[in-house]
């Protein structure tokens, strides 16, 4: 299960660059945070159950704010 995170964090580094590539630096620097996270947690070598239920509140935490930016800050669009 560690190994999954480095292998998140690598998916995670090659989006970085693309965005770095495509001018789109708040992108890529919120996919090279990302990618920090998950290489780290994929080092610290904890139970299968704890990695999964980092991953599940991974998976809030975006998909939470992913929502929030969607409805209230990005507006309608006319």
């Amino acid at each position: 299960m560690a190994r999954m995170f480095r292998v998140l964090g690598f998916f995670t580094l090659t989006i970085g660059l693309m965005a770095f590539a495509g001018d789109l630096i708040e992108m890529a620097l919120l996919f090279f945070l990302q990618t920090a996270f998950f290489v780290i947690l994929g080092y610290l070598k904890f139970t299968e159950r704890t990695y999964i239920t980092l991953f599940w509140a991974y998976m809030i935490v975006t998909f939470t704010g992913f929502s929030y930016w969607t409805i209230f800050e990005m507006g309608l669009p006319l």
